[in-house]
């Protein structure tokens, strides 16, 4: 089993719940807007031309504010919906993943990352005790990933030096991300641990279905 936390569920809930409750609520409003223009114009022309003078003025100014601003809030939520996801293509396949430089590569798990709802620090290897990326989920828990470019297989003394690397960062989890296949006593090792073990194959699997996923 490759995945022992929430990579597979990490949540982006409170997020999308809120960009529903708002694209409802300026639906609702440009719906409001549309009727209240198609009544005023369309089906009731005469009725405002009647109203005193100071009042069609009001109305008018009314309309003009209610449609910028709508404006405003449509513009407001298309550019936070643009700019919230990473928009370099990913590689999917392994041997262009296994031909970046490591830095590359570190970024490359990090986008991973950033697609499922994480925030995503980079940290590389000077002085940063092997933690190449560090992640933080929407509850607020963080994690260590190290990465590792790798062809031969990955074996369990790596995942134990990971654990220890996790216990000394006080993280909640560990992932372990890497080109290569693991090994069966390294994902035994690693059993009933707060730790992810992804290896060559289940990379190309999960950058392969984020590839569209906005």
């Amino acid at each position: 089993m490759l995945a022992r936390f929430n990579w597979q569920s990490q949540s982006k809930g409170k997020t999308t719940t809120s960009q529903w409750r708002y694209r409802i609520i300026l639906t609702v409003l440009s719906a409001a807007f549309l009727l209240w223009i198609s009544y005023r114009f369309i089906l009731q022309p005469d009725w405002i031309p009647n109203l005193p003078t100071l009042v069609a003025e009001i109305l008018n100014l009314i309309d003009a504010a209610w449609g910028l601003t709508l404006l405003i809030l449509w513009g407001i939520y298309i550019w936070r919906y643009w700019h919230k996801t990473p928009k370099t293509k990913l590689l999917t396949d392994i041997e262009s993943i296994y031909a970046l430089s490591p830095a590359d590569f570190e970024a490359f798990v990090g986008d991973l990352f950033k697609r499922k709802g994480y925030t995503v620090k980079l940290r590389g290897r000077s002085g940063d005790q092997g933690v190449d990326v560090e992640v933080i989920q929407s509850n607020g828990k963080r994690a260590v990933v190290q990465c590792k470019r790798y062809r031969h297989t990955v074996g369990p003394d790596i995942v134990r030096e990971l654990f220890g690397t996790m216990i000394h960062e006080h993280a909640h989890h560990a992932f372990l991300v890497t080109t290569a296949p693991i090994s069966e006593s390294a994902f035994e090792w690693a059993q009933y641990k707060p730790m992810t073990l992804i290896d060559g194959d289940s990379l190309v699997k999960i950058a392969s279905e984020l590839q569209y996923k906005p």
